[in-house]
């Protein structure tokens, strides 16, 4: 014997579909392109639903950023030097659309060799097996010069390396993100692991110069984090660890000392990883403001933002 009953379904209340509240409305489906259509076609053709929405969002902050003169802050994980997007951020530099660039440690690294070689990166697990892993005597001497430059000068590590540069024979410095925005005048500020980097491997790296010069990008990215007051906007590529960490703690500085709330945040990563999402796109969007993530290889998406902004801003 059964112990319950099937359900009859025809005492069901049911409704119609004609009076229900739908989600998705035809009137906001996308629209297919062509091979004549420009950017401006495509943000139009997108569809008003989801993270299409969100990129529409994301671009009216940033345009409004802009008529605001508030500013547009790029935290950059090193990653996105060595998917060749160094080009994409300078001429966004150029054009004015960049008004400070964080790098952890590793982002400077690899900043510093495409400058000097117009190449970077090693096969770690090469390297690792026979204990030559980051053991480049002349990157460790480049980063060396950047710090000691900016303890001459006393300022920041970002700064220091852009000095730096600027001496430099460094025939690629064109692709440099620090060398460029020392010549464009754009804030770098620089956030190293020590003992994360490969240049700690190396009897020229002096920890407490590090440290200082570190510390003081630290207290300007604080400084700098009371502008994003009222509609700023911080993107965010592909740190999972120090730059959301560096982040949430110069935000608190700031807003300890003022009022920091109604900006915009954005994370953009392969895989969605706790800090960035928690870190820089809700916790301090948390009251006010907005925040979004989007996941895409750093290749496709940071072009396509780049390319988006730039059509925006001109429209």
């Amino acid at each position: 014997m059964a112990r319950y009953r099937p359900a009859d379904l025809t005492k069901l209340r049911r409704s119609t579909a004609r009076r229900r509240a739908s989600l998705v409305d035809a009137r906001s489906f996308g629209r297919p392109l062509t091979r004549r259509s420009r950017i401006p076609d495509y943000l139009n053709a997108l569809p008003g639903f989801l993270k299409a929405s969100d990129w529409r969002a994301l671009l009216d902050a940033i345009v409004r950023a802009r008529k605001r003169k508030k500013p547009l802050f790029w935290f950059l994980g090193a990653h996105v030097l060595k998917c060749g997007l160094s080009p994409v951020i300078i001429d966004l530099m150029r054009h004015g659309y960049v008004d400070l660039i964080a790098f952890n440690g590793a982002g400077a690294i690899h900043d510093l060799e495409i400058a000097h070689l117009g190449r970077t990166s090693e096969d770690v697990a090469a390297g690792l097996e026979n204990g030559e892993f980051g053991m480049a005597q002349d990157t460790a001497a480049w980063f060396a010069a950047g710090v000691d430059s900016a303890a001459g000068s006393g300022s920041g590590l970002g700064e220091g390396m852009g000095q730096y540069l600027k001496r430099a024979r460094a025939p690629f410095k064109r692709f440099s993100l620090m060398a460029q925005a020392h010549k464009q005048e754009v804030p770098v500020v620089v956030f190293p692991a020590i003992g994360a980097e490969i240049v700690a491997q190396h009897p020229e790296f002096d920890g407490a110069k590090v440290g200082a010069a570190a510390h003081l990008d630290f207290r300007l990215l604080a400084g700098a984090c009371r502008h994003l007051n009222n509609g700023g906007v911080v993107l965010h590529f592909g740190s999972a660890v120090i730059l959301p960490e560096v982040f949430l703690k110069a935000l608190t500085v700031a807003r300890n000392q003022g009022r920091v709330e109604r900006f915009t945040t954005a994370n953009f990563d392969m895989i969605q990883h706790y800090r960035p999402n928690v870190n820089v796109v809700r916790r301090p969007t948390l009251t006010s403001g907005q925040g979004f993530s989007f996941t895409g290889h750093h290749e496709l998406m940071l072009p396509l933002l780049a390319w988006s902004i730039k059509s925006s801003l001109r429209a």
